[in-house]
């Protein structure tokens, strides 16, 4: 897997972490964020990386800043390299 696609499978693990975390479905997420549910599924399997907007609009009800969140799939990220 290449980076990009690494950093797509990561954000979705991260962002269902954080989704379990808040206690949230994917549905009551989605309708929090104003994203339909079937988009945020798409993103925690890694199949697409969210826009900056997107990131913004799932900040909020997962109650971390964007900047955290794209830290926390960083320090994933940089996990995942010394496993290899």
């Amino acid at each position: 897997m290449g980076g990009i696609l690494d950093a797509a499978v990561t954000f979705g693990r991260v962002l269902r972490r954080l989704r379990k975390e808040a206690g949230l479905t994917q549905e009551e997420l989605g309708f929090e964020a104003n994203l339909r549910r079937t988009y945020v599924s798409i993103l925690e399997l890694g199949h697409q990386q969210p826009t900056l907007t997107t990131l913004l609009k799932l900040a909020k009800p997962l109650k971390r800043s964007a900047q955290e969140i794209v830290g926390l799939v960083e320090a994933e990220m940089q996990v995942g390299k010394r496993r290899r």
